[in-house]
């Protein structure tokens, strides 16, 4: 897909757009043309992304964990948490539409400070390597045992070559999850038709019956609840990535900005990442709202919708299949084992190990976008923010640098023994959740006062950012409490 040249002329207009659009710390935004909408089919991609990063924790361990313990009567959280997460994504999506620029660079144009706190709030939630371990994991029950450690270990290098090493990373990651969606799609079709038990879908009505009741604190606690809420969907910083993904796609305004490419193996350029901002006349407005319509739609079909299927799919897979064992949350993955030997009874041996070989190369490759968005954000952030201007220091190159490092924090974490995956994806849920609380305030503020009129949020999208930040604030105001009483209690 052709880029405009970072740098171009901007041609006759109107300069009026800046005017109520403050530039902060960072320089101020050139004014340029919106380019020319492109066809749905060729902006597919950012959400596909997303959505595959999402089918992993909470779709497969997560969600399918807690309906197993209490019946499908909460799934009707998990349709609320990924509506609201659709709304969150396209608020992200909003303020890169119009100037190329990430959300986090919107935070830092009106506080510095965002960048290193934004740093940390990507680095310290996502480090613990739970999808890879959680991969491994059910690779062993697959063929019968080895140290998850280890493997995992090896898993994590291989990602770090195969993202360094690609000419254009967001292609690789693209065809990943492509490839990782569609298989998906083809598991659940299987598992609708040949494992659910008829009396398993009679039980789903509980989950519009149980609207706005939770389960018994004593059977999942306060930190699975919340992990659920948070990897219903993407979560976290994760959301925040959007930016970058459609930036490096090329929508709206990321069209002028240079895409992340390996150092090695790519054209690799030192350009400036800070944004550009649309003219607001007439023609830019209508060539938004061809793009803002477009967007919408990619992101509804492409992530709330497999997102919501899957969700309740896999659920339904576990209510039908494990419902009313006991299964410990510290356990090792006890009940994806336990699920893929009743799969290979009920349905066929095929069946169950087609369960783990779909949750190993599920998890590994949330792994490998997890690994890309943690490197992506940083770097966009030092690029953006600390190292502007420096001509050695490329985004790219930064991204190459954040890559490895991820994957030796992650080793490292492995080797000193935490290994078990749904104490490590718990760990980075729960931490992801006080993060999405500040960043969900932070949008409200951006796309208020920080776009142009016409452009900023309003109307119902500002009501459902409010209620959504509402609603993982109540959920991680729990947590620390229930935290802080039982650190007193102890």
């Amino acid at each position: 897909m052709h880029k405009p040249v970072a740098g171009q002329p901007s041609g006759p207009g109107s300069d009026d757009t800046l005017k109520d659009v403050p530039s902060g710390c960072l320089p101020p935004m050139k004014v340029r043309d919106m380019p020319e909408p492109l066809p749905l089919t060729k902006i597919l991609g950012p959400s596909v992304i997303l959505a595959g990063l999402g089918v992993g924790s909470g779709e497969y361990i997560i969600w399918p964990f807690i309906t197993s313990a209490v019946g499908p009567a909460f799934l009707w959280a998990a349709v609320l948490s990924v509506t609201f997460q659709y709304f969150i994504n396209m608020e992200i999506e909003r303020y890169t539409l119009v100037t190329g620029e990430t959300a986090i660079a919107g935070f830092v144009r009106r506080w510095r400070h965002w960048g290193w706190i934004f740093c940390l709030f990507t680095l310290v939630p996502n480090m613990w390597p739970g999808w890879a371990t959680g991969g491994v994991t059910a690779f062993t029950f697959l063929v019968g045992g080895g140290n998850v450690g280890y493997i995992t270990v090896g898993v994590m290098v291989a990602i770090g070559f195969s993202l360094t090493m690609s000419p254009v990373v967001y292609k690789t990651l693209e065809r990943a999850q492509f490839f990782k969606v569609a298989l998906t799609l083809v598991f659940l079709s299987v598992a609708i038709a040949a494992a659910i038990e008829p009396s398993a879908w009679a039980d789903l009505p509980q989950a519009v019956t149980g609207i706005g009741t939770l389960p018994d604190s004593t059977a999942i606690p306060i930190t699975l609840l919340l992990s659920a809420l948070v990897f219903a969907g993407a979560g976290g910083v994760n959301n925040l990535a959007q930016s970058n993904w459609i930036r490096d796609k090329g929508f709206g305004m990321g069209a002028y900005i240079p895409r992340i490419v390996s150092p090695i193996t790519g054209e690799d350029v030192a350009l400036p990442t800070t944004g550009v901002m649309m003219r607001t006349d007439a023609a830019n407005l209508a060539r938004f709202a061809v793009w803002w319509k477009r967007a919408n739609t990619e992101q509804l079909v492409s992530f709330w919708f497999i997102c919501i299927f899957s969700i309740v799919t896999f659920s339904m897979l576990a209510h039908s299949t494990i419902s009313g064992q006991q299964f410990s949350a510290q356990a090792n993955l006890g009940f994806i084992k336990a699920e893929g030997e009743m799969l290979q009874k009920v349905v066929a041996p095929w069946f169950g190990k087609f369960f783990w070989v779909f949750g190993s190369m599920s998890l590994v490759l949330v792994a490998l976008g997890t690994v890309d968005y943690i490197a992506r954000i940083v770097a966009d952030i030092l690029r953006t923010v600390y190292l502007q201007g420096n001509e050695l220091w490329s985004e790219s190159r930064i991204y190459f640098f954040a890559v490895w490092a991820g994957v030796v924090s992650g080793s490292v974490i492995l080797l000193s023994g935490v290994q078990q995956p749904l104490v490590l994806l718990m760990t980075a849920a729960c931490l992801n959740g006080l993060v999405m609380v500040v960043y969900g305030v932070l949008l409200i503020q951006l796309n208020l006062r920080g776009l142009p009129k016409p452009l900023r949020i309003h109307g119902m999208r500002l009501v459902m950012l409010v209620l959504a930040t509402a609603f993982y604030a109540f959920f991680g105001g729990w947590l620390v409490i229930a935290q802080v009483r039982a650190f007193l209690g102890a």
